[in-house]
């Protein structure tokens, strides 16, 4: 007589993306048998995209590793996790002991701030190291967004967020959260969200130079000539005080420098912008008086913003547009989070230059800025490459892979193979990791506990949820926790008795682990008091519990000393002094052309940057990794749909299928990115099989925006040409 089969149900929230979906995870005989939304989550309510159906694909992953590999002469060998321990702290410290502390550096990927276990305790290790050499995904992503955070607020991780759900005008400029599913935004079931302003009689506006899955459900699109959204947000500021739409509302008591904003746009009417952005004059003035007469208002830029030359001057006129308009700290307008376990209780330490959130420190060979203790990414290859005094001779990657996700990616990945020692903490043999002497792997996502800690401080709506571990870790396996507190204990330096001591503390962590860290912060929090909100509860209530819409908290909820919004931030204000500088170059400019269009970005609503490519479900069906491009432009070069183009720039070219679309602004392709699994010494096997292009061999590590480092993926002069 056969058994009946095991039921099981897990609840959980999805960590693939910002977008933190609840999870119904159903095991039979302890497989998966489905996943599906939960719809019991407060937050989204049982939406799910088809990347959070993959997470069982990672965990079955024969491709994926679970124990650690060490490169030999005749490839690689699994070795015993303490002989790895061993060995790669054997490995950094002869770096160091040779060469100085800075000769060791270490890289953060994206999927680090998606992991409670790395963000608690990955930090312990990496101060052991004690080098300034820090990198992270931050500096081809989100970093102008948290430096005018800062610059304006005070604290880089004080964002203001778009009251989707209250809102009547929403602009959205180069975001596409239809495919995203929201970033420094979390907002999971967005596209309802989004199809609901425009239900209650609101505006949704599209400003991006390709008409995305976001623009197809919008009132309005906008093309706009890639790296140009600074002028047409000047231009609407224009409009603001020419029009005298001003109307800052309770803001207008703590803030400062609205004189000074006034005075500086001036300059740019929309009949002077124009011509740079490829907007109408008459489209900016109605655009302005529409958002500035709602009743409630908000606007919205991510990626396509942020990573263009001046991303952070873009970041910062939009945050200025929303407060100048009365839209901050309002409902319906841009408002601050208050999550239950608040990372945002300390002001971050002054820079000894006394510029906040800048260092006294630079990088050595181009003296690119630090910010937050890191340096912009798009150095780290010239760093090693660089003979002198605090070359990067040995590196730490946890959970990235910048071969691929990094600018001039081909000058990167040549120079990880100068590198005397590298680790890679990570679950895959691939592109990065494959320069890697000893490979590291954690627990997947399906075999750890998960507390947001990042993306409940992003949330459109306030709320907690603890996940616990959906399948128990295997004996041969090791945790994030493991591997950090094992790694740290024996980076530090001391006589015995403080290494006994270090030894006491990594045991009393790894029994305590992230729980006790997460209630004991709980209990600290906010909630506690009126709540009793804690670990317990939180356990208790699987889908999670709801802590109501976001509320009005200024200016308590600034960290500038003065507790008043620095509007005209000195740091802004001299950057755009070089915006004018250009501007008046280009102007003057009869030199030819060599690249003529202009390359952009985009994403896959079945992917996130490189991960998940090794899930067939992800990658079947029709090739996704394609240039789009305009018939015009595709015209005039005798291109046809489906031709192989080759897409060239300063530092490199590439060759992929075309595919016409009116979608695409003329003079603009794109291309997305995360793609290019084609190289050799992986372990990728579906990837390997739709591998497509690497579009950082195209993007230029010298194109930067000027203020913050942060790389340019969005506006690369490009040539196309038939192979």
């Amino acid at each position: 007589m056969k058994s009946r089969p095991t039921h099981q149900t897990h609840y959980i929230a999805c960590n693939l993306c910002e977008a933190i979906c609840g999870l119904e995870v159903v095991l039979e005989d302890g497989k998966v048998r489905s996943i599906k939304g939960d719809k019991l989550d407060p937050l989204s309510k049982g939406h799910i995209c088809p990347k959070a159906v993959a997470l069982q694909d990672i965990y079955n992953d024969p491709d994926r590793l679970r124990k650690p590999l060490k490169k030999s002469n005749t490839g690689w060998q699994t070795i015993p996790w303490k002989q790895a321990f061993d060995e790669v702290a054997a490995g950094l410290k002869k770096i160091q002991d040779q060469y100085g502390k800075n000769a060791v550096a270490v890289y953060l990927g994206n999927p680090t701030v998606h992991n409670l276990e790395a963000m608690l305790f990955g930090p312990m290790f990496f101060r052991t190291l004690a080098t300034k050499n820090r990198y992270s995904a931050t500096s081809v992503d989100q970093l102008p967004e948290q430096l005018i955070s800062l610059l304006m607020f005070g604290h880089p991780l004080l964002v203001p967020l778009p009251d989707l759900d209250r809102t009547d005008y929403h602009i959205i400029f180069g975001a596409n959260p239809v495919v995203s599913n929201g970033s420094l935004m979390t907002a999971p079931g967005v596209t309802k969200r989004l199809k609901a302003i425009r239900e209650r009689g609101g505006k949704l506006v599209v400003v991006d130079p390709r008409r995305t899955e976001t623009a197809a459900l919008a009132d309005e699109h906008i093309f706009i000539k890639p790296g140009t959204d600074v002028l047409l947000l000047l231009a609407m500021l224009n409009v603001v005080f020419v029009e005298n739409l001003q109307s800052p509302g309770n803001a207008e008591a703590y803030i400062r420098g609205v004189e000074t904003i006034e005075s500086l746009v001036k300059s740019y009417p929309p009949e002077t912008v124009a011509t740079f952005t490829g907007v109408d004059p008459e489209r900016i003035k109605l655009l302005t008086r529409g958002f500035c007469a709602a009743k409630s208002a908000s606007c919205y830029g991510r990626i396509g913003v942020s990573t263009q030359e001046y991303g952070s001057l873009s970041q910062w006129l939009i945050t200025v547009l929303n407060i100048v308009s009365g839209n901050l700290d309002t409902p319906g307008g841009t408002m601050f989070s208050r999550p239950a376990l608040d990372v945002l209780v300390r002001s971050p330490k002054r820079a000894k230059s006394g510029k906040k959130g800048f260092a006294d420190k630079h990088t050595r060979v181009r003296k690119l800025p630090n910010f937050n203790g890191e340096f912009p990414v798009a150095a780290l290859a010239e760093e090693i490459a660089t003979t002198g005094d605090d070359q990067i001779r040995a590196l730490v990657t946890n959970a990235g892979n910048p071969v691929l996700s990094t600018p001039n990616a081909g000058q990167l990945d040549q120079a990880l193979n100068e590198l005397e020692f590298m680790v890679s903490i990570d679950i895959y043999l691939n592109e990065t990791s494959r320069h890697a002497d000893i490979i590291l792997p954690p627990l997947c996502s399906l075999e750890r506990a998960h507390y947001d800690l990042a993306f409940q401080t992003l949330a459109l709506r306030n709320g907690a949820r603890f996940s616990s571990p959906v399948f128990d870790a295997q004996d041969h396996q090791r945790s994030d926790t493991q591997i950090f507190l094992e790694l740290a204990w024996r980076m530090q330096s001391g006589a015995a008795p403080g290494k006994f001591l270090g030894w006491i503390k990594k045991e009393v962590l790894k029994r305590l682990g992230s729980g006790w860290i997460i209630n004991r912060k709980l209990k600290q929090g906010p909630y506690y008091d009126t709540h009793r909100l804690d670990l317990k509860k939180l356990r208790q209530s699987p889908h999670g519990i709801d802590l109501g819409p976001l509320q009005p908290c200024l200016p308590e909820r600034l960290f500038t000393p003065d507790k008043t919004i620095h509007l005209a931030p000195e740091e802004c204000l001299l950057d755009l002094e070089r915006l004018d500088s250009d501007l008046l170059r280009h102007q003057n400019s009869t030199a030819p052309k060599e690249f003529d269009l202009l390359l952009i970005g985009r994403r896959d609503p079945r992917t996130n940057n490189s991960w998940l490519h090794n899930s067939y479900r992800m990658v079947k069906g029709k090739a996704r990794c394609l240039a789009l491009i305009n018939p015009q432009d595709a015209g005039s070069r005798d291109i046809r749909d489906g031709d192989l183009v080759r897409v060239g720039s300063r530092v490199g070219s590439v060759e992929i299928p075309a595919a016409l679309t009116k979608d695409m602004m003329p003079g603009v392709i794109s291309i997305p990115h995360g793609w290019g699994h084609n190289m050799d010494g992986t372990k990728l096997g579906i990837a390997e099989q739709h591998a497509g292009v690497n579009t950082n061999i195209l993007t230029d590590d010298c194109h930067l925006d000027g203020l913050s480092g942060n790389a340019v993926l969005n506006g690369i002069p490009v040539a196309l040409t038939k192979p």
